[in-house]
């Protein structure tokens, strides 16, 4: 633990549980260690903010929501413009917000634009809280040029850069867009650098893999292995991809009367138990559950590979069924696959036959439990919570 005086420090986030809930055991342990955290979120996310002992600083965010993930759009412009516009409106506000209570130090999830923006005009340092993938050496010339070619050519896409690069010059920002979050001064990665694609080529001076910072959720409630089980599976698709009633009927009946098995399905806010039609007794239907608690009881989990979900599978040691929906969890699938503790079935693949045959497989062979059982003991390798907070402290060191 690095000994610092108490300092003021800035989080900036946005209403997003896979961007949010990363940060929160962070920003907990800071708050224990004596600092003052202030931390810029939407309202919707103040009292789960709150409850780590920060300052929620309330500001209007006009990005979609968990609540209705089909506001995303279907093309890549319509995935980025919304934070552009975003950043734009929300700049003003929370500038006003901290005009008189400047922090020490700006710390900030991947998707909030003005922090930087703010830590440059406030002359303090940045550090980007990263809860997914990083880019490696060589990323942009083989994945985001090829991935931005034809946006970048077209009028939309020219109109946005055009825009994003006025809004950083107005504010005396000399950094393309593309570089502005993906390529900061400082990052702390709250993801294991087991999940990270060539990990060997990303640059140590910048990105430090602290691995998971999950702290005992006691906030979340907990839930009860029940005695009768012999297994226990978990299936989630996390909470914004969860528009699935056919997968979760197909898990009903791939794993439903499994002799021996009690299975927790996750059926989040978009589809009703009645959709599922006769559910039996060994399948528990919930909207929402605590998942690390569950996990920690489970014998396997069938999941979206979220960043947040594959981690927890990682560090609880357990073997998992990767059924990504979108974004950096096919990436993430694949990874989890290739360290041989799980199985990527694509969506568009899933029977009920499937689905059973991977989740039995994955649970009777010991090399899977050997291989998972190493994974955890090298992120527990890691730091986790107590190193993320002696790395922010080592930057506030010499203010």
């Amino acid at each position: 633990m690095t000994t610092t005086s108490p300092a003021h420090l800035a989080m900036f986030s946005i209403a997003a549980h896979g961007h949010v809930n990363p940060s929160l055991e962070v920003i907990r342990e800071l708050v224990a260690r004596g600092h003052r955290v202030s931390y810029a979120i939407p309202a919707s996310f103040a009292e789960k903010v709150a409850a780590t002992g920060a300052t929620p600083v309330v500001y209007t965010s006009t990005l979609p929501t968990d609540d209705d993930p089909d506001a995303w759009g279907t093309e890549l412009i319509d995935n980025i413009e919304p934070f552009l516009a975003d950043a734009i409106q929300a700049l003003p506000q929370l500038a006003e917000a901290f005009e008189d209570d400047r922090p020490d130090l700006v710390l900030h999830d991947i998707t909030s634009y003005p922090a930087p923006v703010l830590a440059h005009r406030w002359g303090v340092p940045a550090v980007s809280l990263w809860p997914n993938l990083v880019p490696w050496e060589g990323y942009e010339e083989e994945v985001a040029e090829p991935l931005f070619a034809e946006l970048k050519a077209s009028p939309r896409g020219k109109a946005y850069y055009a825009r994003f690069e006025a809004w950083l010059a107005e504010h005396g920002v000399d950094t393309h867009p593309d570089r502005l979050i993906a390529r900061p001064r400082r990052a702390l990665v709250l993801i294991p650098r087991a999940l990270q694609p060539h990990a060997d080529r990303v640059d140590a001076s910048v990105y430090t893999f602290v691995g998971a910072c999950q702290g005992d959720r006691a906030e979340q409630g907990t839930w009860t292995r029940p005695a009768d089980a012999e297994k226990v599976l978990l299936v989630s698709l996390g909470s914004a991809f969860t528009k699935q009633p056919a997968f979760y009927r197909a898990c009903v009946e791939a794993f439903g009367d499994l002799p021996g098995w009690h299975v927790v399905l996750q059926i989040g806010t978009f589809v009703t138990p009645g959709e599922l039609g006769d559910v039996p007794e060994n399948v528990e239907v919930r909207s929402w559950v605590p998942q690390l608690s569950v996990l920690r009881q489970a014998d396997a989990f069938v999941t979206h590979a979220g960043a947040g979900g594959s981690q927890e599978g990682l560090a609880t040691a357990t073997p998992m069924v990767a059924v990504p929906q979108a974004t950096d969890q096919f990436s993430n699938a694949a990874m989890l696959e290739s360290l041989g503790v799980a199985r990527h079935l694509p969506m568009d693949e899933v029977t009920p036959e499937r689905l059973r045959e991977a989740v039995l497989a994955l649970v009777s062979d010991p090399a899977v439990a050997r291989r998972a059982d190493a994974v955890r003991r090298e992120m527990a390798g890691e730091g986790g919570t107590p190193r993320a907070a002696d790395l922010i402290e080592a930057e506030l060191a010499g203010r």
